[in-house]
């Protein structure tokens, strides 16, 4: 019971010559034999999985090309985010398969999957993808009915006779 710290000197003096810092190790990419990354998103009830390789920029969700599956310009918008902040827009193709939930949980979802890809590609990418909140799945999701009432919280109409 020697080693016993009783103030903060001798902590500090225990921990300087006994252990040493362990070296931040360098995180490796995840990379299949086809050369693509892989990452799943989820957002609402929708799933989506998403590989990434590199391309022309070319995204293809459900076997359709993305003006086709997303018709409204800021779907498309939110899918392309992580693309655009990492700079990498023209570097990758994009093949995802997205089921659940509406087309605006969808996009969110691949969002979050295109972003999880990156990092799996290129591990560097993570910090700059990390601030904008791409990484983090967005844990909100549709509240449940409740008996006696509407819908989740509406009530019925009030009627005095």
């Amino acid at each position: 019971m020697s080693d016993t710290a009783n103030s903060l000197e001798d902590l500090k003096s225990v921990t300087d010559g006994s252990a040493e810092a362990p070296e931040a190790v360098a995180a490796e990419p995840k990379i299949d034999e086809h050369g693509r990354a892989y990452g799943t998103g989820r957002r609402k009830e929708a799933t989506a999985r998403v590989w990434i390789k590199p391309g022309t920029g070319k995204i293809t969700v459900n076997g359709k090309d993305q003006e086709q599956y997303f018709a409204r310009p800021v779907l498309r918008m939110v899918i392309e985010q992580p693309l655009v902040e990492a700079d990498r827009r023209t570097e990758f193709d994009v093949i995802c398969t997205v089921r659940g939930s509406g087309l605006s949980g969808q996009a969110g979802a691949v969002r979050h999957g295109i972003a999880r890809a990156l990092v799996n590609y290129e591990p560097g990418l993570r910090s700059v993808l990390k601030p904008f909140g791409f990484l983090t799945r967005d844990p909100r999701t549709v509240e449940r009915k409740k008996y006696g009432r509407a819908k989740a919280r509406r009530s019925f109409q009030f009627s005095k006779r």
